[in-house]
């Protein structure tokens, strides 16, 4: 703890990441720490992970992203179901900017070739004694690996999610802010674009688990 008395996490230990919608976890993953700082969290994820999703955001992802409308219509209206969601495929590391709207991933395939950044638009983080609380905002951006191309994601559900009032006016703001900070960081190679990042070393580490306690308000 800090004299804040927020946690802060040692390399290796479990960090829960939740998307919590008006006290509701709407998702909870559980991830390893790589870095814990006072301005960003970066953890990462592997195959074989286990966590907590919309049980309709699941049948979304696998059955191509069909019904996508429908999770965000849940997500508004505060009425979902949570079911058990296995990582798979990719490694993941994540940089999530504590006081930012945004969060920066890249994904390496098993064998630690790099595939892709992946940009999410989502709340500050709210440091909790699990890990960090968030919301995503459905907005997301794409960059090849070599930070050479980008293209913006998901636009259409984010303008869905303005007219459902996930996303209000203040909240648009920022994100139409961060939207210009995060090309910038891209076309400049700074803040977590600074550096070609190695995938994480998760051999060495056990897949982390969600604690009994991930759904509970905290």
């Amino acid at each position: 703890m800090t004299a804040d008395g927020n946690t802060r996490f040692d390399e290796g230990a479990t960090a829960v990441r939740r998307h919590v919608r008006n006290g509701k976890v709407w998702t909870a993953t559980p991830y390893r720490v790589i870095q814990d700082t006072d301005d960003y969290l970066v953890v990462a994820g592997w195959p074989g992970l286990k966590s907590l999703a919309s049980t309709t955001w699941i049948t979304s992802f696998l059955n191509g992203g069909t019904r996508r409308e429908q999770t965000i219509d849940e997500l508004a209206s505060g009425r979902w179901e949570l079911g058990w969601w296995t990582w798979r495929d990719t490694v993941v590391r994540s940089w999530y900017g504590i006081d930012k709207h945004f969060t920066v991933r890249q994904f390496f395939d098993p064998e630690h070739r790099p595939l892709t950044w992946y940009v999410d638009f989502d709340l500050p983080k709210r440091r909790t004694r699990l890990g960090i609380d968030t919301l995503d905002l459905m907005l997301d951006l794409i960059a090849d690996p070599d930070l050479s191309r980008h293209r913006w994601k998901d636009e259409d559900e984010y303008r869905h999610g303005r007219r459902l009032g996930l996303i209000d006016d203040q909240v648009h703001r920022h994100v139409t802010a961060a939207r210009d900070e995060v090309v910038g960081l891209i076309e400049t190679r700074q803040g977590p674009f600074a550096c070609d990042w190695s995938p994480p070393a998760h051999d060495l580490w056990p897949t982390p688990t969600l604690p009994d306690d991930a759904l509970r308000p905290l």
